[in-house]
């Protein structure tokens, strides 16, 4: 569908970032499948739209390397099992999306063939002009790389125009909302005062990569119901970082 199709949205094509942690619902530890279906539908939304996706989704909820390497493992090999975490989350979720009749990939950049696609950028365009989401995983095939990182490279890479980071809160606050009720939320703020204030939207490579290529980062709620959808169509309640 053309963009010109679709002109209650805002954006063309999107970046979503989430954590594995988003994958877990309310269990402790792995995957809760009824969760990674709701987020799906939330994706299956917007495609609906008409809006290419991309997708990068963290491994926390399985692994986090930076917790292996503070424990004695060695720290590129606890990012490398990171990496392979992602994977996992990425299969889970492209596994959901196809229940729902949205075609889509993933796309490692560990080549592991017979699981997914090697990460080949014009092919990677190819596939969102086709309409089909592509989940990048293992972030940037390096260690010492978060998923921030890599979903900022990536949303460079395909040219998309914002970066939409999924959490549990509604915004970026100036301190914990869930222990401080005096939190203040801000509705936009600069790349610069994300760094300075150290406001944990994303890492500061993320943020400063972003930042060079005046990439806007959309930090909003994934638990709310037709939150990501109804940003795109220019209602509910987020934080734009920008320049």
């Amino acid at each position: 569908m053309p963009a010109s199709d679709t002109p209650e949205t805002t954006f063309r094509r999107v970046m979503l970032k989430i954590s594995g942690e988003a994958l877990m619902g309310d269990a402790a530890y792995g995957l809760n499948p009824p969760t990674v279906e709701r987020i799906a539908r939330e994706v299956k939304s917007v495609h609906d739209l008409g809006v290419e996706i991309c997708m990068v989704i963290g491994g926390g909820n399985i692994f986090r390397g930076l917790q292996g390497s503070a424990q004695g493992m060695e720290r590129t090999t606890a990012d490398y099992m990171g990496m392979l975490a992602t994977v996992m989350n990425a299969l889970a979720m492209q596994s959901a999306l196809e229940k729902l009749g949205v075609f889509c990939r993933v796309i490692s950049a560990i080549r592991m063939d017979e699981v997914a696609e090697p990460y080949i950028r014009r092919r990677a365009v190819r596939h969102l002009e086709k309409k089909r989401v592509c989940i990048f995983a293992a972030g940037t095939g390096n260690p010492y790389f978060t998923t921030d990182t890599a979903a900022t490279l990536r949303a460079n890479e395909m040219a998309c125009e914002a970066i939409f980071k999924g959490t549990k809160v509604d915004g970026v606050y100036d301190k914990d909302p869930v222990t401080n009720p005096d939190a203040k939320r801000f509705d936009e703020v600069s790349y610069d005062e994300v760094l300075a204030k150290h406001l944990g939207v994303m890492d500061a490579s993320a943020i400063a990569l972003a930042r060079d290529n005046n990439l806007p980062i959309i930090v909003f709620s994934l638990d709310e119901p037709g939150g990501f959808k109804g940003i795109l169509a220019g209602r509910g309640t987020y934080t734009k970082v920008h320049g």
